[in-house]
This record gives structure tokens, C-alpha cells and sequence, in this order.
């Protein structure tokens, strides 16, 4: 049995999951015993355990200059004293564009075979992804292995399946003929979707897996070569995949630098480097806007990105106000903020929030929102778990600078026990009230657990400063409340025009912070918080170009 034909229901599967929408997860996302067995997790812990202070030679890249790595744990703030193999970009260039060529020829269902494989063999290791990712991004244990395990490995499926479908749009070969009176003109013409080239993907610090699978795997799958170029401060999470691709392509005799890690520093970064190669044709980044634009603005790339935004909350009317409190106050502590889909702006009318019992003032709901942060971060058996921990420095200097705005702050970021990690670099959210007026402070993303009460005239001056700021600075997420079925579709319809999604009336455990794979678009690519979509036809499309041969055919 090949590869494919092992996986070719799970890649069926997947496919109509792409269409229908529905619920579908390849993955199961509940670490319990049951799942993936009694021992899985205490043996990932070990296997995480055991990379440490050591060099990760398991990607078998020959002939590394020097051997790098600078990643610390935001729990206990030590160096994890991993090594990568470190690599010119003329050297990882070089190789790949060697590997591309066999790469592309082995066929559609062959790559398919080879990466669903690949897959499978990182199913096993989603314990040791999880704590890599706890211990590289700060993320709790349960997000730490959802995000970088199942979800993630849904999220390279759902390219797979996508790749799939979109290189078999069109037929291989056809006979076309055009009577032309006494004769007839017959061509054999012949269809190759052939791949652009050589991509790179350069990862983020908070998502290292969510955020680079869907690139990697979309761009191998049309038959692209990948470099995989993560950040210098979560590296070892994505290594773990690379590695497993590279053994799987090595098993079936071919290449496995069809898929590269370019590991660096923050002091000797190489990402321009190899976006700026003339032979490098492909570019996927997650992260700020101003490296995003430069990326976007080198001539001769296909360029996907996804970078910052300012998410809001539209609060017109809801059903039960301490229901809803509760729900936007776990967005708000979740991975403390460190989400891009993470709400920040809130936009509450001066009059209230109405009820079915009556007004809900400004600042009775400021005050629930504030008692709902408190009331889990003070849990030992919760906060700790869902705050996490803050990946990198800067963000605990923003919200010490966000608290000596000039606005009034109903609840100060405050750092509280980690019973499992007592060095852990902790900040609780910091919660202001900002007039509608004051545009200069609300009108920028503040990446971290940063949430804005901005008092506005009514929903109608919520909705336009809502959508005006998802127009000019880009949104990946937008949370709406209202009982008023006409202000929900003036809500949607103006959201929809800026290219930004709402979550209507959430309240429960469901939030606005999470996308799932299979179902819901992942920044739309309609707005400045991105280019491109996880995953849109186009998001696979764009990587390879239809190239048509024909030839005329002599009578039988």
C-alpha cells in the first residue's frame, strides 16, 4: 500500500470538511490518557526534557557553520540551551533549489502520501511539541498543546486538502477541435500546475507551529521547496515538524532538503537575507506591520502575510450582562492577551447597555468586566493556566506604559503566583477608560493583556469607530452583543465591508479569540491585518502557476 492510499480517506475527509464547514477535526484535541495513551504525556515531558542543554541533531542538516540557539522559558526565564544547526542562506538556498526539482516531478498523490506521513509521525510527538511550546512562548499547557498539536496539524491538512483540490481544477490533457468548413483543426493540449519555487516561511514567537503549518505544508504540497525560517525565541516547537518531514521525505528516497530550518539570533537575523534573494519566490510571515509592508514591497514575491490589528467589541444589548462579563474577560486573560485575535478595544455607549431588566450602566459593566478578570486570575486552579506567561519582555514595558496614560484605570496589571513556576515573567490585565474622542490611544494595536473601555455616544459611534480602525489599521476579530436582530445585520454589514469577521453574542465556553480549521477563515486578507487567508482557495492557488502545452494531433 502507498503512502497515499494509507491516507487517502483522511484527505477525502478533509476536503469535504472544506466544504461543508461543518465541525471536522483529524486531530483530537483532548490530551486525555484515552486518546493518545496512559503514558503519552509524562513520556513527552521527558522526551522535552531530554532535548535540553543539547544539540537538535535529528534534522540531519549536513555541514552547519556553527551550531545557535538563545530560547528561554518564559516560566522559569532560563535558557532552554537548545542548538540548531546554523546554515548561510546561500547554503539553505543552494540546497533547496537542488531538492525543488525532485520535489515537483514526484507527483500530486505522492506528495500528498509523503505529507499526510509526515503528519502522522508528529502525532506522536504532540506531548514533547506541547511542552516546547509552554517553554518557548509562555503559553498554559492546554493551549500549549492544542495550538502547536492538533489544531496545528489540522491547519497543515486543511492546506493539503486544499492544494489538493485546487491542482486537480483542471484536466491534465484534452482534445480540442474547431471545425473550420472544409477541415477541422485538432490540438492535444496538455495542463501543468507548476510551482512557483523555493518559499520561505518565517514563523512568529507567540503561535510557532498554528502559524507556519498551513505555509509549509500549503507550499509542499504544490510542490514548492520550504525554508523554514522560525523565531529566534520559539524554535524548537516547528523544529520538531521539520525534522519529521525531512525523515519522511529521506525514508521514500528523496531530498529532504525539499523542507529547510533556517534557525538564527535576534543579533544575526538572516530573514532579509532570504526574502530578498532573487530566487526565492514565495514569502509567508506572522508578525508586526512594518516588517509585514516590507516584505509586501519587495518586487518579484508572492508575499502572504498576517500582522497586526485592532480587534473590538461592539456592546449595544445583551441577554445576560454577567454571562457576557465572564466570557470577555477569559478572552481577555487568555494567553494574557498575547493573541491576534484578542480583543482590546471595547466600545461600551454612555447610556448603558440595555437588558431585558433594564440599563446596565458604563460603569456597572466596567465593573463586572473587572471583577470577572479578578475573579480568574485569583483562582489557583485556573488563572496560572489560562494567563500563562508573557513570551517576551516587551510586553510587560508596554503595559507599564499603557498605565501612565491619560486615562482613568479601572483595574491595574498586578503579577500573582505560578504554583509550578515560581520564576514565571507573570502580568495580570490592565483595564482603562478612554473617550471615543481620544482616537491617538485607542487607534494602534497594544499587543498583550491590554483592554480599552472606550465610552462612545451610542452603538451607532461604536460601530463606525469599530469599523473605520479594522479599515485604516486592520482587524482579525470582532466580538458583537445585541438583542436588536436590525443593529446584528447593520453590525455584520459594515464589518463585512471591512473585511473583518464578528462573533455575535458569545457567552459560555466559546470566544472570539479561537478559529477553527476547516471552518473558519483565518484573517480574511481584506484588511490591513493581512494578505491572505488560512485557507482560501487562493492561499494554495497563489503558489503555483497553470501552464498550458498543446501540439496539433495527426488523423488515425
Amino acid at each position: 500500500m502507498s503512502l497515499f492510499e494509507k491516507h487517502e480517506a483522511t484527505i477525502n475527509d478533509a476536503i469535504a470538511a472544506l466544504h461543508a464547514r461543518t465541525f471536522y477535526a483529524a486531530f483530537p484535541e483532548n490530551p486525555s490518557p484515552a486518546v493518545y495513551g496512559e503514558s503519552a504525556d509524562s513520556d513527552g515531558k521527558e522526551k522535552f526534557q531530554a532535548l535540553l542543554g543539547k544539540r537538535f541533531d535529528e534534522l540531519n542538516q549536513a555541514g552547519a557553520e556553527h551550531w545557535i540557539g538563545r530560547e528561554e522559558s518564559p516560566y522559569t526565564q532560563d535558557a532552554l540551551g537548545v542548538s540548531y544547526p546554523s546554515l548561510s542562506a546561500e547554503i539553505l538556498i543552494a540546497r533547496s533549489g537542488k531538492a525543488f526539482h525532485g520535489w515537483r516531478k514526484i507527483g500530486l498523490k505522492a506528495r500528498a502520501g509523503i505529507l499526510m506521513e509526515s503528519l502522522e509521525r508528529i502525532k506522536g510527538r504532540f506531548f514533547e511539541i506541547a511542552y516546547a511550546t509552554m517553554h518557548t512562548t509562555g503559553q498554559g499547557y492546554m493551549m500549549a498543546f492544542q495550538a502547536s498539536g492538533p489544531h496545528a496539524a489540522d491547519r497543515a491538512l486543511e492546506a493539503i486538502a486544499a492544494g489538493y483540490e485546487e491542482l486537480q481544477r483542471f484536466p491534465a490533457k484534452a482534445v480540442w477541435e474547431k471545425p473550420m468548413g472544409k477541415y477541422t483543426i485538432k490540438l492535444g493540449k496538455q495542463w501543468l500546475p507548476v510551482p512557483k519555487g523555493i518559499s520561505v516561511v518565517i514563523g512568529c514567537s507567540t503561535f510557532p507551529t498554528w502559524n507556519s503549518t498551513a505555509a509549509i505544508y500549503g507550499s509542499l504540497i504544490t510542490g514548492n521547496s520550504v525554508i523554514v525560517k522560525p523565531h529566534p525565541g520559539a524554535i524548537l516547537p516547528i523544529a520538531v515538524y521539520v525534522s519529521e518531514i525531512r525523515k519522511v521525505l529521506s525514508e521514500n528516497q528523496l531530498d529532504p532538503d525539499a523542507c529547510q530550518l533556517a534557525a538564527d539570533t535576534a543579533e544575526n537575523m538572516i530573514t532579509k537575507e532570504l526574502a530578498e534573494h532573487p530566487v526565492v519566490k514565495l514569502i509567508d510571515f506572522t508578525g508586526n506591520a512594518a516588517f509585514g509592508n516590507y516584505l509586501e514591497s519587495i518586487p518579484g514575491k508572492t508575499v502572504f502575510t498576517e500582522k497586526t490589528g485592532v480587534n473590538s467589541v461592539i456592546l449595544d444589548s445583551v441577554e445576560d450582562a454577567d454571562k457576557v462579563a465572564a466570557n470577555l474577560a477569559f478572552s481577555i486573560n487568555l494567553y494574557s492577551g498575547q493573541m491576534c485575535t484578542a480583543p482590546q478595544n471595547f466600545y461600551i455607549p454612555e447610556a448603558g447597555i440595555k437588558t431585558p431588566s433594564g440599563i446596565i450602566t458604563f460603569d456597572e459593566f466596567a465593573q463586572k468586566l473587572v471583577d470577572n478578570i479578578n475573579s480568574l486570575v485569583d483562582n489557583p486552579k485556573a488563572g496560572p493556566y489560562v494567563l500563562g506567561a508573557i513570551q517576551n519582555k516587551k510586553t510587560c514595558d508596554r503595559i507599564v506604559d499603557v498605565e501612565k496614560l491619560q486615562a482613568k484605570v479601572w483595574l491595574k496589571s498586578r503579577v500573582f503566583d505560578n504554583p509550578m513556576f515560581k520564576n514565571a515573567r507573570l502580568a495580570t490585565p490592565v483595564v482603562l477608560e478612554i473617550d471615543a474622542s481620544k482616537e491617538e490611544l485607542f487607534g494602534a494595536e497594544l499587543f498583550g493583556p491590554i483592554a480599552l473601555l472606550i465610552k462612545t455616544k451610542n452603538t451607532a459611534e461604536s460601530l463606525a469607530l469599530a469599523q473605520a480602525l479594522a479599515i485604516s489599521r486592520g482587524a482579525i476579530s470582532c466580538g458583537a452583543y445585541t438583542t436588536d436582530h436590525s443593529v446584528r445585520e447593520q453590525i455584520a454589514d459594515a464589518m463585512a465591508l471591512a473585511c473583518t469577521p464578528v462573533s455575535f453574542n458569545l457567552t459560555g465556553s466559546i470566544y472570539m479569540n479561537q478559529n477553527a480549521a476547516f471552518s473558519d477563515f483565518h484573517v480574511t486578507g481584506g484588511n490591513p491585518a493581512g494578505n491572505a487567508s488560512f485557507t482560501n482557495p487562493e492561499f494554495v492557488s497563489r503558489r503555483f502557476t497553470w501552464v498550458g502545452h498543446r501540439e496539433p494531433l495527426k488523423e488515425a
